[in-house]
């Protein structure tokens, strides 16, 4: 009896683990990222989070989805260490139809465990932003050269080069770690290259062309990719697509590291501070601006700014903010909008799309400061033409009366106050006097000719 109880125990036992067990299985699944846009901060860290969330939920895949015009030098780098960290298989592809992974989309879709592109994409077009001149346009207009002829390095300055090799050696590199073509890797660096998806997949750009995601599963079951820890066979059949959505740290990123963003916090920080300190007691303006401007600060660290431009466009607010309290007619608001527009025209630092701030924002800033600062020297002009109203100055011509009669000096009331007066005729009670000068605290007064009061 006591041993069909424990073979009862150890049966229930045994079912609760193997429940257990079945309960806590990773779930097949393959996590779609949608990696749009120019690669910032916000993209580098929403694919981080990405990855990190594949690895704990243990998921058999991870399809980065790629459509982009390029982006930042150490986000593109920050994606790839994470790539190549992970202990998850990422497939890069480039769609839908139309989509292309340009300039650091190309590093990132080279550092995938697999790459794949849906049929009308591109990719390519890998050269250093940096090195895109403004001038010379037969050479922008010339046509890449082949990829079998790669431009000899020293041809450009000793800078040039150096960008160029570098960029030249990071592609070859991550081609060479997953076994792509190295020599179309630098001729995408070098003469800016660029293919279509089936001509890609023919030289060894890509491992598969797909229609969409059930397609690229498709042919990705049973293929082996190589990890860090090894060799590792894809099963892919019946996986489940679950699409993986920025978090709120990614979203924040997003939103305070666009550069229009950054650049209108930084105004509403800079012009709400001044408000609160020419107004002390206000509160909100100095909150709203305290916060304003360390957000902008925090945004300005992510991104490539040019801080001769920062200090264009300090030094222009300061100058503003300067003619509001010293009018100089104004000579400062002048000297101060002209700063301003020309450092924020080269506050950020990039060529990239998407990095730019915005001309019209920047007219709109100026225009609104235009509109204020004419406004300031207005009102100091009439108030240098407005009659004095209070002072020694404004007594001459105040009309009062003589508050009894005296001959020499009395009393007179001008202004409901009372004064000592002196007079070189006799005055009556009540009788009306106009202030003709002043001796010290002793008015000059003389009979105005008008009727007497009663």
């Amino acid at each position: 009896m006591n041993r069909g109880w424990l073979v009862r125990i150890l049966t229930r036992v045994l079912a609760l683990w193997a429940l257990g067990a079945a309960t806590t299985a990773p779930a097949r699944e393959a996590l779609v990222v949608e990696l749009e846009g120019v690669i910032g901060p916000a993209a580098s860290a929403y694919v981080a989070a990405a990855i990190a969330n594949a690895e704990s939920r243990q998921a058999h895949l991870l399809v980065l989805r790629i459509d982009t015009p390029g982006g930042l030098d150490t986000s593109m780098r920050a994606i790839v260490k994470a790539i190549n960290a992970s202990t998850v298989p990422v497939v890069g592809y480039v769609a839908p139809s139309g989509a292309r992974a340009a300039s650091a989309g190309a590093y990132i879709l080279y550092a995938c465990h697999v790459a794949a592109m849906a049929p009308g994409t591109n990719v390519g077009a890998a050269t250093p932003v940096q090195l895109i001149g403004f001038g010379d346009d037969a050479k922008r207009d010339k046509p890449p050269e082949s990829a079998g002829e790669p431009k000899p390095a020293g041809s450009g300055d000793a800078k040039t080069d150096k960008l160029v090799n570098d960029a030249v050696a990071y592609l070859r590199s991550l081609a060479q770690l997953r076994g792509r073509n190295a020599e179309w890797a630098e001729a995408a660096v070098r003469q800016a290259a660029s293919l279509p998806a089936e001509e890609a997949l023919r030289l060894g750009v890509v491992e598969l062309v797909a229609r969409d995601v059930a397609d690229l599963l498709r042919q990705l079951d049973g293929r082996t990719v190589r990890m860090a820890a090894g060799e590792l066979t894809l099963d892919t059949d019946g996986l489940s697509q679950v699409a993986v959505e920025p978090d709120w740290h990614s979203r924040l990123l997003a939103v305070i590291g666009n550069p229009n963003v950054a650049y209108i916090l930084l105004l509403v920080g800079i012009y709400g501070l001044v408000y609160e300190f020419s107004n002390p007691g206000v509160v909100l303006p100095g909150v709203v601006g305290a916060v304003s401007l360390l957000l902008a600060l925090y945004a300005f660290q992510l991104l490539p700014i040019n801080y001769a431009g920062m200090a264009l466009v300090l030094l222009g607010l300061a100058l503003m903010v300067a003619e509001a309290f010293v009018p100089s007619f104004g000579a400062l608001g002048i000297g101060g909008i002209a700063s301003f527009v020309i450092g924020s025209l080269v506050l950020v630092d990039s060529d990239l799309p998407g990095f730019a701030i915005s001309l019209p924002l920047i007219v709109t800033f100026a225009v609104i400061s235009t509109v204020l600062l004419v406004f300031v020297v207005g009102l100091a002009v009439k108030s240098q033409r407005r009659p004095v109203v209070s002072g020694a100055e404004e007594l001459l011509g105040a009309v009062g009366h003589a508050e009894a009669d005296f001959v020499g000096e009395g009393s007179v009331r001008v202004h409901g106050e009372v004064w000592t007066a002196r007079s070189e005729v006799p005055l009556r009670a009540r009788q009306d006097i106009e202030v003709i000068g002043r001796d010290g605290l002793t008015l000059l007064v003389a009979p105005k000719h008008t009727q007497r009061r009663t």
